[in-house]
């Protein structure tokens, strides 16, 4: 049986056998205890920043990624302290060339007798190089190219479309073999040529993008208030096409890199690449494969990060997806 209730002078409890649960007016320590929990419960407002850091923390891979990505770049670009021969430093002793792997040359060494760790480092400068002038020159050409034609519409993105429509029918490796010709294979002008050859895609995305957001009521408001096309397109719109953008900019490093060492082996593309360095192995498949893997792992690895890093930041810049 359950306890009958309690009445209290000028306060009613009900139990049922357990502890009272207070009925009338809570008194001023328990209001302001209520109060104390209603105000540490608010939730506290967070920053574009502070909400993309915390999406990315969550994307252990793209984390585990970058962190390769840093470590290649800082031992590429620190070939100078970290090589352990000088770059193009020949053995000419005999048996010094072709050698496998070993304590002494970690990576082995080539057909002319260099330490092939220290060739490939210096190999990944050019390579490395080439990828992120390339990211950023088409970034930059198809991201304004897309917000132009996007937001002006009409003539303009009549024209526009069609100039994009235009380079993506133009052979790469054609263009690339008669810019070899004309003005020379160096790094610059690849880069410049492949970028040329890689802006349509982003070009395409950032108009879509463009065309959805120009209509939202903020936009309108600009307008109303006499902003600029300029000014709207700095301040408004770009700003959110960020994610888009910051993605195919990742994606473009590793299509140049793949697209560089693809040239380079069929002799149309950089000396001193990690694709240079698997043309000149052709031909010492068969018994040094060394020569072959270390380059073609450094394409695969720095590839597979900057897929896995584009991945996380499109996660991480997406305010709709799910977690």
């Amino acid at each position: 049986m359950t306890d009958p209730p309690i009445l209290d002078e000028g306060r009613s409890v009900v139990t049922t056998g357990a502890r009272p649960a207070p009925v009338g007016p809570p008194t001023a320590s328990e209001q302001a205890s209520d109060e104390e929990l209603v105000a540490t419960a608010e939730p506290v407002a967070l920053t574009q920043w502070q909400l993309f850091r915390r999406r990315f923390r969550k994307h252990k891979l793209a984390i585990a990624s970058l962190g390769v990505l840093v470590l290649l770049f800082v031992a590429c670009y620190g070939a100078d302290w970290i090589a352990p021969y000088e770059h193009g430093q020949q053995d000419l002793s005999p048996g010094a060339e072709l050698q496998p792997p070993s304590l002494d040359h970690l990576f082995g060494t080539d057909q002319l007798g260099r330490d092939y760790l220290t060739e490939v480092l210096y190999a990944g400068q050019t390579s490395l190089r080439i990828g992120l002038t390339v990211a950023f020159v088409s970034t930059l050409l198809g991201a304004v190219t897309g917000v132009v034609a996007g937001y002006y519409g009409r003539a303009v993105d009549q024209v526009l479309m069609r100039v994009t429509d235009l380079f993506l029918i133009v052979p790469a490796l054609t263009v690339l073999a008669v810019a070899r010709q004309s003005v020379g294979s160096s790094a610059t002008t690849v880069s410049f040529v492949l970028a040329g050859l890689l802006w349509m895609s982003i070009a395409r995305v950032v108009r879509g993008q463009t065309l959805a957001i120009r209509e939202k009521e903020y936009i309108e408001a600009a307008r109303a208030v006499g902003a600029s096309g300029p000014r709207i397109i700095l301040r408004h719109i770009l700003p959110n096409c960020i994610g888009p953008i910051v993605v195919n900019a990742t994606l473009a490093i590793a299509v140049a890199i793949l697209i560089e060492s693809a040239l380079s082996f069929l002799a149309f593309g950089v000396d001193d690449s990690w694709g240079n360095l698997l043309n000149l192995a052709r031909g010492n498949y068969d018994n040094d494969t060394h020569l072959l893997y270390f380059p073609g792992l450094a394409i695969l690895l720095t590839v597979l990060c900057v897929n896995a890093l584009g991945d996380g930041l499109r996660d991480a810049l997406d305010p709709q997806a799910e977690r």
